[in-house]
């Protein structure tokens, strides 16, 4: 319990990233996880909330995907026992309800993380056709490409 307090107060994005990793071998997930956990911070800026606890939230949000198999009945319950050794059950909990499909979102962390978790694949796309560069990506690309409805359909 002691060693659980002290990596969660001291967490950083590299043994996050790490982390991940161990549990996420596709690199197209990785990047998504990259993808969620950029916006989430940029957010969390935006409504003064907790940036790095938000950006964690992001990066380690589907951490049991692989696990699960994409199994929607158990994506995010795994992925919040995993991350219980780390963080706090609040932590955890946002995880878990992420997955919209079997929970409701709770709190404002629930709703961020479900909208960021959405519109992260929709950024990338507008990325890729602004050859490759993510900084190149304006909130006018985003707003211009949404309205497309052949655009990243899956998104």
């Amino acid at each position: 319990m002691i060693l659980s307090l002290i990596l969660t107060s001291n967490m950083d994005r590299n043994f996050a990233l790490n982390l991940l990793k161990k549990y996420l071998k596709n690199d197209k997930l990785v990047k998504h996880c990259i993808a969620t956990s950029a916006i989430m911070k940029e957010l969390a800026k935006e409504l003064g909330e907790d940036e790095k606890r938000w950006e964690l939230l992001g990066l380690l949000h589907d951490i049991d995907y692989e696990l699960v198999e994409g199994d929607m009945k158990r994506h995010g319950i795994v992925g919040s026992e995993i991350l219980k050794e780390f963080f706090d059950d609040d932590f955890c909990n946002t995880v878990k309800r992420h997955n919209y499909y079997i929970f409701e979102p709770k709190t404002k962390e629930d709703i961020a993380l479900i909208a960021s978790d959405n519109i992260s694949g929709l950024i990338i796309a507008c990325a890729l056709v602004k050859g490759r560069k993510i900084t190149a990506v304006t909130p006018k690309t985003v707003r211009d490409k949404f309205k497309e409805k052949s655009f990243a359909r899956g998104c």
